[in-house]
């Protein structure tokens, strides 16, 4: 090979990849692992080869960990980039960041200084392979000269078209974690461009669990935004844990810093203006918040304890924006006024029923006005139609709706909105005792119309019915109404795990939504937009209709939200768009924060 490291190196990645295809090589592995042996890489140490050749080398093992013992000084100390520890996985999986979450930052470069113990560094195959020609870009991210084979024979050693390899590689005056994340190269019409949900998967996966941190996304676009690249990494720390170490509590946030920059295409600094990063800033929290309100557990998130957060908001945008306000509709008196779908459904908790309603007025003339309804049943038992034990478990979750809108709406409103932003949420209890509302019972809501109940676990609904019906008849010059729930099953069917479904009563409103999803990253796809021929599924013989469908293989989801379409006021002239995210709301069994990115998208908010 005369000698030539990268041909060494090519030669070695091919050898020990054809000894992989051998039927004795798990064995041999096993071996090689014990006491820390492994041959090859130490003999690239005794020769002091680049520590690609060790990477390269080791990848095709995934999730396996090896050491190699330096025998010289050589390696260590002659030249930089020595490889200490290898880790290679092929495709995202559990996470490693199991301490108590850190704080994020955004900004360019290396610019908060931090003293980091790794790096991870995202982007698209071809983007990681051009960066890694000179290393210029990617030394500047790590704050040291960082070896162009190792990055070569890092990216080799990853197979398909995602995936991920980490070196811990010596640095001037620490080892240092270098991790390279690799995105699909192509994504289709109905995924964002960076296919974000992989960014959230591999930085759960590659962040380690101390230490500051440094992650740079990659390859970012001029015409993209990099919210949705921000609320990608957000989703990788959620807040909630009662989780204990040592017998004591591991409290949540602690002093270690994520910093989240951005590059161009050509490496360079991508984002760097003040507005940008405070929009990533703002919109992260905003999303662990929601994801936070999600996982926390019932005993903890009562429809009491949801609104007092929603004070707090308002106490802080009071003094930051010109007007927020707030105002609540508790227990006996929605009955009294007229609520009779949220005060049927939460009467029977212990925490009553409330209606939330924040309003954000913007410092200028509003250019538009939107009402944001969210579904907040902080537990779903089913009512008298009781869910089964297997069915019951995650319905802490039924309020992922009003947690997105509240998401949406603090970050909108923190932000500068140029919308008058109305934010409506209905919260209770669907719980079962003496006071139950029951199948049979007919309920009138705000809108004036009858409802008899022939499914109490249908719930989600009736409490939107009147938070919908009260938005159109009271808020003046309504241009849109946007109501998000984790309404029916049946979605997850209809558009997966990832998008959202969604109906909105105009062809243009449907596809404003679907851009806005693929744009911010929260996905969304129509659902069949037909109430003509879907309103009959709910006919009663003593009511104006019935809450549940009578034939579940017709469009339920669709049903579903015709249903809650069905009370907006009749003189309502304005935009109605559902939003059905029973499945991109979490993703095991951790609230993902859907919606606030969507809502910014849709509000036209900066950085979205």
């Amino acid at each position: 090979l005369g000698g030539d490291p990268n041909s060494i190196t090519m030669f070695l990645f091919r050898l020990v990849n054809s000894l992989a295809a051998s039927p004795f090589a798990p064995f041999r592995l096993s071996n090689m692992r014990h006491a820390g042996r492994c041959p090859l890489a130490i003999l690239a140490a005794q020769y002091g080869l680049t520590s690609a050749i060790a990477s390269s080398s080791l990848a095709f093992v995934p999730q396996t960990h090896y050491e190699a013992v330096a025998r010289q000084p050589s390696f260590s100390a002659s030249r930089q980039n020595r490889l200490l520890t290898a880790r290679s996985t092929k495709e995202p999986g559990t996470a490693l960041n199991m301490a108590a979450p850190p704080s994020l930052s955004f900004g360019p470069g290396r610019s908060t200084k931090l003293e980091t113990s790794s790096t991870i560094v995202i982007g698209k195959k071809s983007f990681l392979e051009q960066v890694g020609k000179d290393c210029s870009a990617l030394s500047d991210a790590v704050g040291f000269d960082v070896d162009p084979t190792v990055i070569s024979a890092s990216l080799e050693a990853i197979d398909g078209s995602t995936g991920s390899i980490s070196s811990v590689i010596s640095a001037p005056e620490k080892p240092h974690r270098l991790s390279l994340c690799v995105l699909p190269e192509e994504t289709t019409r109905n995924n964002h461009p960076m296919s974000v949900h992989t960014i959230s998967e591999l930085v759960a996966k590659e962040c380690p669990g101390k230490g500051d941190v440094h992650i740079v996304i990659g390859g970012v676009a001029d015409d993209m935004p990099v919210g949705p690249l921000a609320l990608a990494v957000a989703r990788a720390f959620p807040l909630y844990s009662k989780k204990t170490k040592d017998g004591k509590p591991v409290v949540e946030g602690d002093e270690r810093e994520v910093c989240v920059s951005f590059l161009d295409n050509d490496g360079a600094d991508a984002a760097t203006d003040d507005e940008s990063l405070h929009s990533c800033q703002v919109a992260a929290e905003a999303v662990r918040l929601a994801g936070r309100l999600v996982d926390a557990p019932p005993e903890e998130l009562t429809t009491a304890r949801f609104a007092e957060y929603c004070q707090r908001a308002a106490n802080v945008l009071g003094t930051n924006t010109s007007s927020v306000s707030i105002t609540e509709i508790i227990g006996d008196e929605l009955h009294e006024k007229g609520y009779g779908g949220l005060y049927g459904v939460g009467k029977a908790a212990e925490c009553p029923p409330r209606l939330v309603i924040m309003t954000y007025d913007p410092p200028g003339e509003p250019t538009d006005t939107v009402a944001l309804v969210g579904k907040g049943i902080v537990y779903d038992t089913g009512g008298l139609s009781l869910k089964p034990k297997d069915g019951m478990c995650g319905m802490k979750g039924d309020m992922g709706g009003a947690a997105g809108t509240f998401g949406g709406f603090f970050a909108a409103a923190q932000l500068g909105a140029t919308q008058k932003i109305h934010l409506i949420l209905c919260l209770a209890e669907n719980a079962i005792g003496p006071g139950a509302f029951r199948n049979d019972d007919i309920l009138t809501i705000y809108s004036g119309k009858t409802v008899e109940v022939n499914n109490c676990d249908a719930e989600g609904r009736l409490v939107l019915a009147d938070g919908v019906a009260h938005a159109t008849k009271h808020f003046d010059g309504l241009n849109l109404v946007v109501d998000m729930a984790t309404l029916t099953g049946a979605q997850l069917v209809a558009t997966g795990k990832k998008h959202a479904g969604i109906l909105a009563n105009t062809a243009d409103l449907e596809r404003k939504a679907v851009d806005a999803g693929i744009r911010s990253g929260d996905l969304c796809f129509p659902l069949l937009y037909a109430p003509e021929l879907l309103k009959s599924e709910f006919k009663s013989k003593v009511a104006d209709m019935k809450n549940s469908v009578k034939d579940r293989s017709n469009a339920q989801s669709s049903c579903a939200g015709h249903f809650i379409e069905d009370h907006l006021a009749a003189d309502y002239k304005g935009g109605w768009l559902h939003v059905d995210m029973a499945g991109p709301s979490d993703k095991e069994e951790r609230g993902t924060g859907y919606g606030v990115g969507l809502i910014l998208s849709l509000l036209d908010i900066r950085g979205f």
